[in-house]
């Protein structure tokens, strides 16, 4: 959740979102609120977030409620007509969300058209290379091969039940958001080797982290 997009990379370091005082901005998967709350503080004139899960919904509601932030929440899939206005929007952005979609191309369109023109669109999600590696004997090597994004079913926490879940390579989220109309402003796929200490650098995912990308991070613009 921001002001982190995920393991070892942070808004503060990279500012891709910089000043959003007085926008209006959407977020999707927006979870318990956290990060809507990280806008709030920051001055958004206007707090939108969309989330399969009423439960999280709900959370999100109490969350900013008991901080005074206003928000607009929505309960919806993301690949779904809900509601949200279109060209309206200055940010929308997901953090380890987007990766839940069932329809990729779909959704970024969908995304596209609640952007205004020069709207940006900010989203994180797990590495794919990451979801490819095991440890095996003390070394890192590959447990499936990269360009298999077979479908698999999931249980998240967050809602009831089953969800599937692809494995996606790189270029399937490039190739779609240059379908949808976007460019590509900013990739992140570094580790940040100052957080990495601060959270412990002998934990597994820190191990990782110093050999291979375990999130990525892009920025994209409507065009």
């Amino acid at each position: 959740m921001l002001p982190l997009y995920g393991a070892f990379v942070s808004e503060a370091k990279y500012r891709l979102f910089g000043d959003v005082s007085g926008t209006k901005v959407l977020e999707i998967g927006c979870g318990n609120g956290q990060s809507l709350q990280y806008q709030g503080e920051r001055q958004a004139a206007e707090i939108w977030g969309i989330d399969l899960s009423a439960q999280q919904i709900e959370k999100a509601r109490q969350h900013l409620a008991e901080r005074g932030i206003s928000a607009r929440l929505i309960c919806s899939p993301m690949e779904e007509e809900c509601g949200i206005p279109t060209e309206y929007f200055d940010y929308v952005y997901s953090i380890y969300a987007i990766g839940w979609t069932t329809d990729l191309e779909g959704t970024f369109s969908r995304i596209a058209s609640y952007l205004k023109k020069d709207g940006i669109f900010i989203f994180s999600w797990s590495h794919p290379i990451h979801r490819c590696v095991i440890e095996e004997n003390g070394k890192f090597v590959f447990g499936k091969s990269y360009f298999d994004e077979s479908w698999c079913a999931v249980a998240p926490e967050f809602v009831h039940g089953e969800l599937t879940l692809s494995d996606r390579k790189m270029s399937a989220y490039i190739n779609a958001l240059a379908k949808a109309g976007f460019a590509i402003e900013q990739m992140v796929e570094e580790t940040d080797e100052e957080i990495m200490r601060l959270q412990g650098e002998d934990s597994d995912l820190a191990q990782r982290a110093k050999m291979f990308p375990v999130t990525f991070v892009i920025k994209a613009r409507k065009l």
